[in-house]
């Protein structure tokens, strides 16, 4: 077997098993020719400009980071394309919760009140929960107040640190509802976080997608064409990758695609989220 690359991939490291995640797939890889490595950073911001820079050919990329990266590449005459995605980046949504005690029925009762939200930089936790209340006449600030909980900003809500935090304060009573996605829903309801019975759904965002896997039109062809070939052939099937699919959260990876980001785009250009690092991307480029 011929081996193609070195294929070099940015990854944000937002928890410890990011470096066994990588360490197991750079090993897959490597064993089905292709040569491959990866570089952590600590924020998405730095891997979006590293990957701008050529610094990296692939980036893992949160959906706030794949805005940023295919705007950048519009503004410099680019083009960003989304490779990959997990089964489970696909048709996901926000919730907005209240205690089951509530006296609040709609939307329109969270008026006057106070919401719990994750990172500032959050998509599930924050930015499409917000603009779906605005899109309901709730403006932040002016309409509610809100409690945010800015647990490693820069990492795009990937730590859920913020998420859980909004939620206690919701259980505690030191908030009147609290945003987060339905996936932690569940799991927060698995390990205690949220009591059985304490809260109740009220309102649910339309569904929006996830992570993808990144790559600019300049990427190397055949390391991209291996790499993407490698991913859709995993099957959780085989005990040599079933674990890593398992700390990664998906059974299958699926081809990327892009129009379950419209939600997010819109929250961003309502919240002028991200015009500032584009504007100093493209900056950097010239």
């Amino acid at each position: 077997m011929s081996t193609l690359g070195p294929l070099v991939l940015g990854a944000v490291a937002y928890d410890p098993k990011v470096v066994t995640i990588w360490d197991g797939f750079q090993q897959y890889f490597r064993s089905h020719g292709l040569e491959f490595d990866y570089v952590l950073y600590t924020n998405y911001e730095s891997q979006v400009e590293a990957h701008v820079l050529g610094h990296v050919q692939v980036a893992w990329n949160s959906p706030l980071a794949w805005l940023e990266a295919e705007r950048v590449a519009t503004r410099i005459g680019r083009r960003a394309d989304a490779l990959c995605m997990r089964d489970s980046d696909r048709d996901l949504t926000s919730l907005i919760l209240v205690r089951a005690d509530s006296d609040i029925e709609s939307v329109t009762d969270l008026h006057g009140r106070r919401i719990a939200v994750g990172a500032s930089d959050s998509p599930q936790a924050t930015l499409i929960p917000l603009s779906h209340l605005a899109d309901h006449g709730l403006l932040p600030g002016t309409d509610f107040t809100t409690i945010g909980f800015d647990r490693l900003v820069g990492k795009h809500g990937d730590h859920i640190g913020g998420e859980r935090d909004a939620v206690r304060a919701l259980v505690h009573g030191e908030a009147d509802a609290a945003c987060l996605i339905d996936a932690n829903h569940l799991a927060f309801g698995r390990e205690g976080t949220i009591p059985a019975g304490v809260t109740r759904i009220l309102a649910q965002t339309p569904a929006y997608d996830h992570c993808n896997f990144t790559v600019f039109e300049d990427a190397p062809p055949a390391e991209v064409a291996r790499f993407r070939d490698l991913l859709l052939g995993m099957s959780y099937a085989d005990p040599e990758v079933r674990p890593l699919l398992d700390l990664e959260g998906l059974k299958r990876w699926v081809p990327g695609r892009t129009v379950g980001y419209a939600q997010l785009a819109s929250a961003v250009d309502r919240m002028d989220t991200i015009n500032a690092c584009v504007d100093r991307l493209v900056a950097r480029c010239a």
